[in-house]
């Protein structure tokens, strides 16, 4: 192999060395256990395995069939795992249904394996499905972030860290697949090289974002009691007051921090961070003291709605959650509140 070879060989197979690594590392190792960890792990692991197949294809005259085939077999759980990556951080309050995307893809792709070997003319049009399936789901990756992707076009929206890390995750995967698929106007080793160079960004943004804010991986998790700055936190506080003004939304008994979040154009992550760190309370509490408010005003107002319709009426599901919080928010119960206001 000439130098110049060898040169192209060690930095197209870094990449995918040092993700397989990582990737292991997200995977079983990686603290909090959280399920946003095991899909980081599966994203590095797929395309570190579709990177090493490229590498060793372009680099090695004669290739194992069958290694070709797990290369490309790998490459089916990109998609999927990009997707969930980002629904496990974005929506951390929801269920997420991954086996129905990801056992079928299994099933499917392990028959193919067994029952047709390593063949150039079946997998020519396995190629374009498995790249199709892919491109579904960073369209879909891109659906969950749009309101994230038009905020970086906005000037007076700044990108908390969390949504820097995920809008880079989400564009460096898309041009590892813009790269692959336009292979036939540059090389074949450019989707190879495209991972190496983004997976060292990547890493690069990892430092430098962990120097100013450790531990921000995990803050969907756990935030370690940081605080978000004063300047954002007033801005947030001051937008998050006119929603719950202007659009009662305390009123619906099922209202969700992913609701609230989407509204403000935000994370919930960073919604929750804001709400625990900064206000010392949980959401349950933020959004009880705006139905306690405005329970407090239909009791002065209006003497002849009953207590337990009050309730009702301001997002309570039952009477004994209302008189459970109007006790520990105002001190007393709604009928002691009443009777001191009745006059």
């Amino acid at each position: 192999m000439e130098f110049s070879r060898e040169i192209l060989f060690f930095f197209s197979a870094l990449g995918a060395f040092n993700g397989l690594v990582i990737g292991l590392y997200f995977l079983f190792f990686a603290k909090p256990k959280h399920r946003s960890n095991y899909f980081l792990g599966v994203l590095l692991l797929a395309l570190s395995i579709r990177i090493g197949k490229s590498v060793f294809l372009y680099f090695s005259d004669h290739m194992w069939g069958g290694f070709l085939q797990f290369g490309m077999s790998a490459c089916l759980f990109i998609g999927p795992s990009l997707y969930f990556y980002l629904k496990s951080i974005m929506q951390p309050d929801k269920t997420l249904n991954w086996k129905i995307h990801y056992l079928p893809l299994l099933i499917i792709i392990s028959t193919i394996d067994v029952l047709f070997p390593w063949h150039d003319d079946l997998w020519y049009y396995l190629f374009h499905t498995i790249y199709f399936v892919w491109l579904i789901y960073l369209i879909f990756s891109g659906f969950l972030l749009r309101e994230t992707l038009k905020n970086l076009f906005k000037r007076n929206v700044r990108l908390s860290t969390m949504e820097v890390w995920i809008v880079s995750i989400y564009i460096g995967n898309s041009l590892i697949w813009i790269a692959y698929n336009t292979v036939n106007y540059t090389s074949y080793i450019v989707g190879a090289l495209s991972f190496t160079f983004i997976f060292y960004l990547l890493i690069l943004l990892l430092f430098f974002t962990r120097k100013k804010d450790p531990g921000f991986l995990n803050k969907h998790v756990k935030y370690g009691n940081k605080k978000i700055d004063e300047a954002e936190a007033q801005q947030l506080q001051r937008r998050l007051n006119e929603l719950m003004e202007n659009e009662r939304l305390f009123k619906d008994a099922n209202l969700k921090m992913s609701e609230v979040a989407k509204k403000l154009n935000i994370l919930p992550h960073y919604l929750s961070q804001f709400i625990n760190d900064n206000l010392n309370k949980n959401f349950t509490i933020f959004i009880n003291e705006y139905r306690i408010t405005e329970a407090k005003k239909l009791i002065k107002s209006d003497s002849h709605l009953k207590l337990e319709s009050i309730g009702y009426e301001c997002g309570f599901n039952s009477k004994s959650t209302f008189y459970t919080a109007f006790k520990k928010i105002a001190g007393t119960t709604p009928a002691k509140f009443k009777e001191s206001h009745e006059s």
